[in-house]
């Protein structure tokens, strides 16, 4: 199982794919780190917010969860580089991703942050000084920034760093439903340009995030998703009040998304309940499509099979000097 543990709603960058800054949340709201001593053992977990390395008590949040998760990982904008690699130093084989929306000029635009690319880029260097080994980008890419996508990645293979990709979309969580491409082929065509160059090296990861970037495709284009979305069944998403919900993409205008709170009952209860098994079945009718790697990369593990063939496919394709298949 694999959980979003969504620290805070606070946040110091102004996004533009995102108003959670407008939102947010106080810090005697947010659940205390004792609640997540009772989340079951995980496969994996995504520390996030919000900003996560505003929350004073971020060393013990990680903590806990680097006993109860087999791979953790924490999402930050890398402003706070001093936190963020003393919570690295005192929790070895952590993974961290800070969020940068492309070069200088468009990364301090869309976050709304000045000099907001140099202190990134300054932790990522800091941590990689410290021999931390899971460190790399994360870019949510739109119409604004979806050209410097391949310069960013070539950016991240010289560092010798992970790059992970998301698409501008709409959410409660967000705050956010006037997110639109308008440029889609303009889109796709960068989107194609990074398959290539993934399924050109010899990195097998590499390969299946090829498979990830063409799903992004394929929801750019407004198609049904390429693997079914099981969130609320290999995944869940613990917000800032404590409350367990399936995913972050069901909206909560159009119904109660929430399984049930941690602080007032037990994970198997919660997880178990009649109120869980309800959410389950709306999302198997779920119009959304959204393709977020949280649902995404679950999918890919429990369809194997899917993700692998289109990777034999293309290879051989690539091989022979044709084209790769993103339709």
């Amino acid at each position: 199982m694999e959980a979003a543990i969504i620290t805070t709603y606070r946040c110091p960058n102004k996004c533009h794919m995102c108003n959670v800054w407008k939102f947010p949340t106080k810090v005697q709201e947010e659940w205390k780190p004792e609640i997540l001593e009772k989340l079951p053992s995980l496969d994996f977990a995504n520390i996030t917010g919000g900003e996560p390395f505003l929350r004073d008590d971020i060393e013990d949040i990680a903590r806990i969860l680097m006993k109860k998760s087999k791979r953790v990982v924490i999402s930050t904008n890398g402003f706070f580089t001093e936190k963020v690699l003393s919570v690295a130093k005192n929790n070895p084989g952590i993974g961290i991703r800070i969020s940068i929306e492309g070069l200088p000029a468009a990364n301090d635009e869309l976050r709304g942050m000045k000099d907001g690319f140099d202190h990134g880029l300054r932790t990522l260097l800091g941590l990689q000084r410290a021999g931390v080994r899971d460190i790399g980008f994360g870019i949510t890419v739109s119409d604004r920034n979806a050209k410097d996508m391949i310069e960013l990645y070539q950016l991240a293979r010289l560092l010798n760093l992970e790059f992970a990709t998301a698409c501008v979309h709409n959410s409660y969580y967000f705050h956010k439903y006037d997110n639109k491409i308008t440029r889609q082929e303009e889109m796709i065509a960068c989107f194609n340009d990074l398959i290539n160059e993934l399924l050109s090296t010899k990195r097998i990861k590499n390969w299946f995030r090829a498979y990830f970037n063409y799903g992004l495709i394929n929801y750019i284009r407004g198609n049904k998703r390429l693997l079914p979305c099981e969130a609320g069944q290999d995944m869940f998403f613990l917000d800032p009040f404590g409350e367990i919900r399936p995913c972050n993409g069901m909206d909560s205008d159009s119904l109660d998304n929430s399984m049930g709170n941690l602080k007032e009952n037990s994970f198997n209860e919660i997880w178990n309940g009649e109120k869980a098994k309800r959410i389950r079945d709306l999302i198997k009718n779920c119009p959304k499509n959204c393709w977020m790697i949280g649902t995404a990369s679950p999918a890919m593990k429990k369809n194997i099979k899917i993700p692998v063939l289109w990777i034999i496919r293309n290879k051989i394709k690539l091989m022979v000097g044709k084209q790769i298949c993103v339709d």
